[in-house]
């Protein structure tokens, strides 16, 4: 399911700019734009957007006073500021007035999509290119280990309990931590081994590391 945007800026370039990046990444689709802050409450009221990202410079109304009414007419809409003021005055003011996010003007325009998945999850307050970075290597780490779980087919449970096994767990620790009988574990990784064409724990743990199922600090040394 799409992310449904409003895109506020009011330079004609970079809103061109930010339309095409989101029209371009997946999960997200730009049902409005306006380049005046008087517009962006009539437009949000008739678009029913998921997300509204920000100037604060704006003619008319400026970003905080449409952010103000927001908050008060759609509370429900996530704003996020894309500003190119960084002081920490408006970074304060922004977020302590309703947004989710402070995202800075400084940061590569193709790293937005990411930052913004990452302030959708409450993961990121304020991205500076630092921050943008990180939050992109973060979706890609996320993207691969969907696509890993896909590939090998576990279960929700037989992901939790790979994961215990991958911390060095024995059988009797891994069936404590998930309320499991010691013959549920055991049934459970039998399972395991068979989809990931394993024979034991040592095994297990290294190919769940080296497809992505967990982090690196989480296998255990053999």
């Amino acid at each position: 399911m799409n992310t449904r945007v409003v895109i506020v800026e009011d330079h004609p370039l970079m809103l061109r700019a930010i339309r095409e990046v989101f029209e371009h990444a997946d999960g997200f689709f730009v049902v409005g734009t306006a380049s005046s802050g008087l517009q962006v409450e009539p437009l949000v009221s008739r678009t029913r957007p998921d997300l509204v990202l920000l100037d604060l410079q704006l003619p008319g109304l400026d970003g905080l006073s449409c952010l103000a009414l927001l908050r008060e007419h759609h509370p429900d809409v996530k704003v996020i500021v894309f500003s190119g003021q960084d002081e920490q005055e408006s970074i304060d003011k922004a977020l302590s007035g309703g947004a989710a996010a402070y995202v800075s003007k400084s940061i590569t325009l193709a790293d937005i999509p990411a930052v913004i998945r990452q302030a959708w999850n409450g993961n990121v307050h304020f991205a500076s290119p630092t921050v943008s970075r990180a939050a992109v290597a973060q979706a890609a780490r996320q993207s691969q280990v969907t696509q890993a779980r896909h590939e090998a087919g576990l279960t929700a449970r037989e992901l939790e309990v790979l994961d215990a096994v991958a911390r060095g767990l024995s059988n009797r620790a891994v069936g404590k931590e998930l309320f499991l009988s010691d013959q549920t574990v055991k049934f459970h990784l039998h399972k395991i081994f068979r989809k990931l064409g394993v024979t034991n724990r040592t095994e297990a743990a290294r190919m769940a590391y080296d497809i992505g199922l967990v982090a690196d600090h989480l296998v255990a040394a053999a």
